[in-house]
């Protein structure tokens, strides 16, 4: 079991059944690329460099909005502080490996491949090394190809509206809260619907002071803030 545990290819198959998550939403984001007016090199890069399906989302948004550069990495930086918290809850299951392994592994960690190395962890109270880099290579290379599939074939779909692919970002979002939601206890769902409600009121509030933009960013930090205060 344990050298199994610690395969490169058994890592591989156990990333299997998320990747059709990183297939769709990769997809979705290639052609929502190209239809914003990226070429098919810099969906490569931004797919390769930020790798993070929100954050790439919200970058073609902000891109098409004009929003200036120190805005848009600002924004970005807020969305993905979550890789944060999730490579410090795997860190010390891989401390006896090197930091620039460990740098390596949380470089390389997503909402998808978190949630399949703690279940890991919680089930054989241990991570190796070889498994998380099969289990996160693969979903970046997936991530990657599916990313560059959707560009190629965003070049041949010149109104994305009329497809809905506009709506691709909104639609993730409504999803992931949804299941987020779907998964949480009665006591903690009232909590967390207060913090939508909350979250609605401040950004109606901060709209008739601010631009949409800073908006966002203050309603963010201001309602998580609030979250983990209140937090039971």
């Amino acid at each position: 079991m344990i050298e199994r545990k610690n395969s490169f290819v058994q890592g591989m198959k156990d990333c299997v059944p998320t990747l059709f998550g990183y297939l769709s939403i990769g997809f979705s984001f290639g052609i929502v690329g190209a239809v914003s007016g990226l070429s098919m090199l810099e969906i490569g890069l931004i797919s390769l460099l930020i790798y993070a399906g929100s954050a790439q989302f919200i970058l073609c948004a902000l891109l098409l909005t004009n929003t200036p550069p120190a805005a848009i990495i600002f924004t970005i930086f807020v969305v993905n502080l979550r890789h944060l918290l999730m490579s410090l809850t795997v860190a010390p299951h891989l401390t006896r490996y090197s930091l620039l392994r460990n740098i390596g592994f949380g470089t390389l960690l997503t909402d998808e491949t978190f949630g399949v190395a703690v279940t890991e962890a919680i089930k054989n109270k241990k991570l190796y090394g070889r498994w998380m880099d099969g289990l996160n290579v693969t979903a970046y290379l997936s991530w990657f190809f599916a990313c560059i599939a959707g560009a190629y074939l965003g070049r041949w779909i010149p109104n994305a509206e009329q497809w809905g692919l506009d709506f691709a970002l909104v639609a993730m979002f409504v999803a992931l809260l949804v299941l987020q939601l779907s998964n949480v206890e009665n006591t903690k769902l009232i909590h967390y619907l207060k913090l939508i409600v909350i979250m609605l009121i401040t950004m109606y509030i901060l709209l008739q002071f601010v631009s949409v933009h800073m908006a966002v960013l203050i309603a963010t930090v201001i309602v998580a803030t609030i979250g983990v205060l209140t937090e039971k």
